[in-house]
Order: structure tokens, then C-alpha cells, then sequence
């Protein structure tokens, strides 16, 4: 407990309105992926027929990487960075569902198949691609380490060791858009689920989650001791910020999921009416 406090004292983070601390990795790292990033468009652009670059030229792809960009950055850094880090567990869930839930998804989205295919016509990465990215690894990875960072040796071994929590993150980002790959999958090579089966796959999700979420709130000891010396925020104790760590991933998250799963639903629904109105014309046309 005594080297948890001289650590919370030593990590320099002041909760101000006034103040938005930056972390100079954090803009390297995210500098350094847009850097990537639009180099890897450029490159798509030149080798793709233009009649087939249109997505990869959308405005709206850049939007939705460059704001899944944006959101990490605001994550990474400033008040809910400080919150989490020194203050609140209930601030660090946030931070974590944010990666999870809004970032990954979104540099999915924002990043076209033109993209990704000259990685895949690399030597022997194909059949490495497709093994990683089969529904069945993807929630495999994802709910090891989402469940096994969230206990308390590893958790509090990363708050207290400021290289292995931004391992810690890097994790989480990386088995976030593998979770979604089933979903939002922009190459056919590497296809998506069916509808149903994007259904099914997000209701799995959701249950290791909350498993993890219940384990963390009804606790009746704190389990992250380095938020049980940090100074208190707005009057809230060790052990209710705990349980609304944990509640804000049980309730949210799994609110979150199931979301999406009615969009699936009704994005299933609405093709299957197209379809059913194509074939009607093809049936009644007169011959």
C-alpha cells in the first residue's frame, strides 16, 4: 500500500478544469498511424482502377478514421486520462470502453479493403489474416485479455508501471478491432458473419463482460488498492467508484451491444424485404 501511494504522489497528474495534460507518446503514436494511414490510401489510390476507388476517396471513410483518431487522443490524454490514472477505477472503465467500443470500430470503418489488400498479398499473411480473424479467435482473444487485465495482480501491476499500462492499452485496441472484425469486416477475403450469425456473435460478447462487470461490483473488498489512496473526487469512496466501474461495463457496455445488435437486425429485415420484393417482380413478369 505504501509504494502505491508514493506512486499515485509521483505521477504528476492535477485534476483541473483548467489544465489538459498531453502525453507526447500518445501524439507521436497517433501522428505516426495517420502518417500510415494516408500513405496507405495514397498507394491504394495509384494501383486501384479509378472506377474502383470511390470508397477509398469518400470523404466519410477519412471521417470515420480520423474520428476514431480523435477519440483515442481525447482518451489518452487531459481529464479522463487524469481521472483514470490517479483518481477514479470508474474513469478508467470509461477509458476503456471507449477504446473498445468506439474506437475500434470506428478505424474499421474509416479504413478501406483497397487499404489492407497489398499487406494481404504479402508472402504467407493470407493464411495468418484468416486463421486471426475467425469469429471464433476473435472472442477468444478479446475476452482473455479484457477478463484477464481486469484482474487485480495485472490491473494493478499496469497502474503502477506506466510502460506496461500503455502495453496494457495497446492490448486492448488491438483485440478490439479483431472483436469487431467479424462485423465490420471491409474485405471479402476476410468476410464479415451472416446477419444471423453477427447477432449471435455480439450476444456472446456480452456475457464475459458481464461476468467480468459483476465480479468487479459486487466485490466486497477493493480490488485495485492504488484508487483506495488516491484523493477523493466529488465525495465518491473507494468502493462505490469500484461498483460503478463495473456497472458502467455491465450497463453500457451491454446496452452497447445490444445496439448494435438491433441494427444488425433491422439491416437483415431490410435486405431480406429487397430481396423478397426482387423476386415478386421476377415472378409475376409477364412472359
Amino acid at each position: 500500500m505504501i509504494a502505491m501511494s508514493l506512486a499515485l504522489l509521483h505521477t504528476g497528474a492535477r485534476l483541473s478544469v483548467t489544465s489538459f495534460t498531453v502525453h507526447p507518446s500518445t501524439v507521436i503514436g497517433i501522428a505516426g498511424v495517420a502518417a500510415l494511414y494516408e500513405k496507405g490510401m495514397r498507394v491504394a489510390g495509384r494501383e486501384v482502377p479509378t472506377e474502383q476507388t470511390g470508397r477509398a476517396r469518400r470523404p466519410a471513410t477519412r471521417l470515420f478514421f480520423y474520428g476514431a483518431l480523435a477519440i483515442l487522443f481525447l482518451s489518452l490524454n487531459g481529464w479522463l486520462h487524469d481521472l483514470s490514472d490517479s483518481y477514479l477505477f470508474s474513469a478508467h472503465m470509461v477509458q476503456h470502453l471507449m477504446l473498445a467500443l468506439v474506437v475500434a470500430p470506428l478505424m474499421i470503418m474509416g479504413t478501406p479493403g483497397e487499404l489492407l489488400r497489398p499487406i494481404l498479398a504479402l508472402p504467407g499473411i493470407t493464411p495468418i489474416a484468416r486463421w486471426i480473424t475467425a469469429p471464433s479467435r476473435c472472442f477468444a482473444l478479446f475476452t482473455i485479455v479484457v477478463a484477464g487485465w481486469h484482474l487485480p495482480p495485472l490491473y494493478n501491476y499496469a497502474l503502477l508501471h506506466h510502460p506496461v499500462h500503455i502495453v496494457q492499452h495497446l492490448m486492448f485496441l488491438v483485440v478490439s478491432v479483431l472483436m469487431w472484425w467479424p462485423v465490420l469486416s471491409p474485405l471479402p477475403e476476410l468476410p464479415r458473419l451472416s446477419y444471423p450469425g453477427q447477432m449471435l456473435y455480439l450476444f456472446l460478447l456480452s456475457i464475459p463482460m458481464a461476468i467480468v462487470s459483476v465480479y468487479i461490483s459486487y466485490s466486497d473488498t477493493v480490488l485495485y488498492p492504488l484508487y483506495a489512496s488516491a484523493p477523493r473526487v466529488w465525495g465518491i469512496s473507494p468502493m462505490n467508484d469500484q461498483m460503478i466501474g463495473g456497472l458502467i461495463m455491465w450497463i453500457p457496455g451491454g446496452l452497447f451491444f445490444y445496439t448494435i445488435i438491433s441494427i444488425v437486425f433491422f439491416k437483415w429485415q431490410q435486405r431480406d424485404g429487397v430481396e423478397t420484393r426482387a423476386g415478386a417482380q421476377v415472378d409475376w413478369r409477364p412472359i
